[in-house]
Order: C-alpha cells, then sequence, then structure tokens
C-alpha cells in the first residue's frame, strides 16, 4: 500500500507497541508471545519461588508483581475463548504448584503435586482469568464514556460495511463485556449506557474481581 512517499509492506503478522496484531485479528499469537514473555520470566525467578527461605506471600507478592505484568501486557483488549482461559490458567498453576510445593497423600503417604482445587483454596487472590476480566471492565467503561469524536469509541459502535461472510458469527470483543456483565446479573442491559454510572460500573468491577469461579 502506498500512501504520499510512503510504502506499506502487507505482511500476515507485525509488532505495534509490543502487541502482536494478525491480519485475522486473532488475539491467540499474541497470547502466545505473552506467555513465552511469562515463562522467560519464571524461569529467572523460579528458584526464588522454590526457596524455602521466603514466605509464600513474599512468593505470590513475586508472581502478581514480576512474573503476571509480562503475561498481562495489554490483556484490556483481549478477547478470550474458553481455549485461551484454560491455556493461561495451565500456565498460572505451574507457577503457583512451584510456589505451594507438593503435598504428602494422607493414604499411601507419598508426596503428590498439588490439583487445580487445591491451588483455588491456596491462592488467596482473583485467578489470571478474572484479573483480565476485571482490567476489560475498566477499559470498557472508558471507552464508553469517550466522545464520538474519538476513534476508538467510534470503533466500539461503529458497525461496518458491506456484506458479512457465511457461517457462525465471530466473537466480538463487546461480546466478551456482555458475557462479563451476565456473570454479575446484568447480561440483559446496555453496557455502553451502564457504564456512564461510575460508582454502579466500579460496584460490578468489583463483583467480577471477587467471583471465585474455578
Amino acid at each position: 500500500m502506498r500512501t504520499d512517499d510512503s510504502t506499506f509492506e502487507r505482511v500476515e503478522e507485525f509488532k505495534y507497541f509490543g502487541t502482536t496484531l494478525t491480519n485475522q485479528n486473532s488475539i491467540v499469537e499474541e497470547i502466545k508471545s505473552r506467555s513465552r514473555s511469562g515463562n522467560a520470566c519464571y524461569r529467572s525467578v523460579q528458584n526464588l519461588l522454590s526457596s524455602r527461605l521466603l514466605s509464600k506471600n513474599l512468593k505470590i507478592k513475586i508472581y502478581r508483581t514480576i512474573i503476571l505484568p509480562f503475561v498481562l501486557y495489554g490483556c484490556e483488549t483481549w478477547l478470550l475463548t474458553l481455549r485461551e482461559e484454560r491455556k493461561l490458567r495451565v500456565f498460572e498453576n505451574m507457577v503457583l504448584r512451584r510456589i505451594f510445593g507438593r503435598r504428602r497423600d494422607e493414604v499411601t503417604g507419598e508426596w503428590r503435586r498439588l490439583h487445580n482445587e487445591e491451588l483455588n483454596d491456596l491462592y488467596p487472590s482473583p485467578n489470571i482469568v478474572w484479573v483480565i476480566k476485571t482490567r476489560r471492565m475498566r477499559w470498557a467503561r472508558h471507552v464508553a464514556r469517550m466522545g464520538e469524536e474519538r476513534e476508538v469509541y467510534r470503533v466500539l459502535v461503529g458497525k461496518p460495511e458491506g456484506k458479512r461472510p457465511l457461517g457462525r458469527l465471530r466473537h466480538r470483543w463487546v461480546d466478551n463485556i456482555r458475557i462479563d456483565l451476565q456473570e454479575v446479573g446484568c447480561g440483559y442491559m446496555d453496557c455502553i449506557g451502564l457504564a456512564q454510572d461510575r460508582h454502579r460500573w466500579r460496584t460490578l468491577v468489583s463483583a467480577v474481581m471477587n467471583l471465585r469461579v474455578p
């Protein structure tokens, strides 16, 4: 594509401000990239996470302040499917198993790795998926309160021209917001209108953060 004196090559994907953008508008490659960064960060501190000299609370702080930001960079714009949610939970559970160690089986007396349900009970903070949902809702409120002259707002409320290709409707980012609202009992309300009430939206964000779902 040419514009003025500049030429832009057509590519399948490229990096923009650290985020991977694809010609299919898919978030899968970005989540893979974020997971690789998170894994590299995890490997650099895994000895600290398994050290007996550090408390469990300090290890959790290391995870939340050092590792998690690598994984969740730009997550406010992610469109998650159940498959991506499971992949993120698998990564988090790997880190938590390193933090909490193994448990001796009461029947056999052998040491075993912790089950997911046990990790949910031991980890005091919202899991990685609910952190993403909360950040996404905060960003949704910010966009919904923008003026119509802002490009981001027009992308949110705009409807593309032309005919939709055959097949099932693609899941959209705003659909994730509606699902998040449905989980706290507001699934059939206008999310843009609801976001204008700052205090009520903050209450909904807190409700999402406090959901304890496996």
